[in-house]
């Protein structure tokens, strides 16, 4: 079992967004705990990545409350900001910067200790050591991927976001992310991840959600084999 004491992490509570009059997120409830991970699948233009924004703080919401470590992310410069790491469809890395340098300036700005120190360590734990003086556009999309995964879990955030972690990994990356993730939940992390994919997280999962039109079709416990659970979310996701 994890060695955490389960403290609340993310309270997000009737949170809503529109863009225009679009409904995209109709009030949206959530919970996450210390060592819990929640896998969060759906269909296309379900809101999943919208979700995730709003936690994240890059956007704003029409209606609710989002509250991590007890604080309000109301204010952009909020601390607990720091307290978050994110992974999106956008890489989040300068193209003309190398790796190694991306990696430094983003330790720097989250106040990091020796951050040249920090981003080489954190290249070495993705297994791009010897790529640590690429630019960003001369990586094929899977070592882009997993420079932005380092990126996002560099400053070890105890809340961590993501979107499609999988997209582009070979096998063994893939496992040694998923290695990575089980030894940071089982250190106390939070972790929301979005997929289309749940094959990809279901062995990590603790909770799986399905969320269908801006709304909440379900949210449980992880339990029994995903063959099991595939039949019940194809009939949520198909109504």
């Amino acid at each position: 079992m994890p060695s955490h004491d389960g403290a609340l992490l993310l309270e997000v509570s009737g949170l809503q967004r529109s863009f225009g009059r679009v409904p995209i997120l109709r009030g949206v409830d959530l919970s996450l705990r210390s060592g819990e991970a929640l896998a969060v699948a759906g269909p296309n233009g379900a809101g999943k990545t919208t979700l995730l924004r709003l936690i994240a703080g890059l956007m704003r919401p029409t209606a609710g409350r989002i509250r991590i470590l007890g604080q309000s992310l109301a204010q952009r410069s909020s601390p607990i900001r720091r307290s978050i790491g994110l992974l999106s469809h956008q890489s989040l890395l300068y193209d003309d910067l190398t790796l190694l340098e991306n990696l430094t300036f983003a330790a720097r700005l989250y106040g990091l200790d020796r951050p040249a120190e920090v981003a080489a360590s954190a290249l070495e734990e993705a297994g791009l050591a010897r790529r640590g003086a690429d630019l960003p556009p001369r990586l094929s999309r899977g070592l882009l991927q997993r420079a932005a995964i380092a990126r996002a879990l560099l400053h070890r955030p105890k809340l961590l976001l993501l979107d499609e972690p999988f997209t582009a990994l070979d096998a063994s990356a893939s496992e040694r992310l998923r290695a990575n993730l089980r030894d940071r939940l089982a250190a106390g992390l939070g972790l929301v991840v979005v997929t289309h994919h749940l094959a990809e997280v279901w062995q990590l999962a603790s909770r799986v959600a399905v969320l269908v039109d801006g709304s909440w079709a379900l949210d449980q416990p992880r339990e029994g084999p995903l063959e099991a659970f595939l039949p019940h979310y194809h009939r949520l996701t198909s109504a």
